[in-house]
C-alpha cells in the first residue's frame, strides 16, 4: 500500500475527527478510508486514533504523526510542483486574509518582498478575526493566529509562534496599582480580546509553573488594535502578541505588566482549502513564508530583514 496516500488519508480523518467527512472529502469509500488508517497503524505498530462510535480523536502517537506526517505531505507538494512546472502558474492575484495588526506590522513587509521577486503576482488582502469562511469569501489562504486551533476541514501549516506581553499605561497603574502575582489581575480592569480568551481566562507560566486567573474589564473586542488604544488611554490591562505593543513599550507609553509571569504565547498557521490544484502562485508564497518565518523569526523588528 502507498505510504505517503495513507498519510494524506490519515491527515484527513485526524483534522476532520471523522471518518465519514475525510472519505467525503477524498470521495473515497468510507471502508477504503478505514482501511488504509488500519494498514498505516499496523505497518507502524501504534495506534494513531482512538474510536468510539460517536467520536474520533488523536492519540499521542496519531498527534505526532500528524504535524510529521504534514511537513513530509508539504514537502512532497512542493518537489511534485516544481517538477510538473507548477511555477508557471506564478502570473494574477493571491488573495489572503490576516489579522489586522499582524498584516500591517509584518504581512505587508513580507508581500512587498515577495513582490519584488514575482512582479506579475499581485496580492488582494482580507481582513480576517479567525472566523471567516475561506471558500466564502474567495481567499486562496489565511493567515490565523491562535493558541490553538478548532477542528477543522481546512489544511493548517504552521509556521511559527509568537509570545505575548501583558500591558498597561503608566497612568492605570498609578491609579489601580501594579498587580504583583495574577490572582491581583482580578481587582483590575482587563481588556478582553473575545476570540483568544473566550472564556474570560488569560494563562500564564511564572516561577511556580502554569497559572490561570479568570478576568473581567470594561471592554471585550474581535481584535487587539481596539484593547491596545484602551490601553493606551488609561482603560486597563490588555494582552497582545509582543509586534503590537513593543514600540509602545519602548517609547513609554505602555509597560509592561506582571514581567515574572510569560502570557500564553500564539501559533501562527497559513490556512488553506486544500493542498490539490493549490495554483503554483499560492504554493510559491507559502514556500516563501516558511522560509522567512524559519531565517528570521525576530517579531519586534519584523520578518522583512
Amino acid at each position: 500500500m502507498d505510504r505517503l496516500k495513507a498519510i494524506e488519508i490519515f491527515t484527513e480523518v485526524a483534522r476532520g475527527r471523522s471518518f465519514t467527512a475525510a472519505a467525503q472529502r477524498l470521495g473515497m469509500a468510507k471502508g477504503n478510508v478505514t482501511k488504509h488508517v488500519k494498514w498505516l497503524e499496523d505497518m507502524l505498530g501504534a495506534q494513531l486514533l482512538a474510536r468510539t462510535t460517536k467520536s474520533v480523536s488523536l492519540t499521542e502517537a496519531g498527534l505526532s504523526l500528524l504535524e510529521g506526517g504534514q511537513n513530509l505531505l508539504d514537502s512532497f507538494d512542493a518537489v511534485e510542483a516544481s517538477v510538473r512546472g507548477a511555477v508557471k502558474d506564478s502570473k494574477g492575484t493571491i488573495r489572503v486574509g490576516t489579522p489586522p495588526s499582524f498584516g500591517a506590522v509584518h504581512l505587508v513587509p513580507l508581500v512587498t518582498a515577495f513582490s519584488a521577486m514575482h512582479p506579475d503576482i499581485q496580492f488582494a488582502m482580507h481582513l480576517d478575526d479567525g472566523r471567516v469562511d475561506i471558500a466564502d469569501e474567495g481567499l486562496d489562504l489565511s493567515l490565523r493566529i491562535a493558541p490553538s486551533l478548532k477542528d477543522t476541514s481546512l489544511v493548517a501549516q504552521k509556521l511559527g509562534n509568537v509570545p505575548q506581553l501583558l500591558v498597561a499605561s503608566q497612568a492605570y497603574l498609578a491609579a489601580r496599582g501594579k498587580p504583583q502575582t495574577p490572582d491581583d489581575l482580578t481587582d483590575h480592569d482587563c481588556l478582553v480580546h473575545a476570540l483568544k480568551s473566550p472564556t474570560n481566562f488569560w494563562t500564564f507560566t511564572g516561577p511556580a509553573g502554569k497559572k490561570s486567573v479568570r478576568v473581567s474589564g470594561s471592554m471585550r473586542a474581535n481584535f487587539g488594535e481596539p484593547l491596545r488604544h484602551a490601553a493606551l488611554l488609561g482603560q486597563g490591562i490588555s494582552m497582545h502578541p509582543n509586534y503590537m505593543v513593543t514600540q509602545d513599550i519602548e517609547a513609554n507609553r505602555l509597560r509592561v505588566v506582571l514581567p515574572a509571569y510569560q502570557p500564553n504565547g500564539l501559533d501562527i498557521y497559513a490556512m488553506y482549502p486544500s493542498r490539490r490544484n493549490l495554483p503554483g502562485r499560492v504554493r510559491l508564497f507559502l514556500e516563501f513564508l516558511r522560509e522567512r518565518f524559519h531565517a528570521n523569526p525576530n517579531w519586534k523588528t519584523g520578518l522583512n530583514g
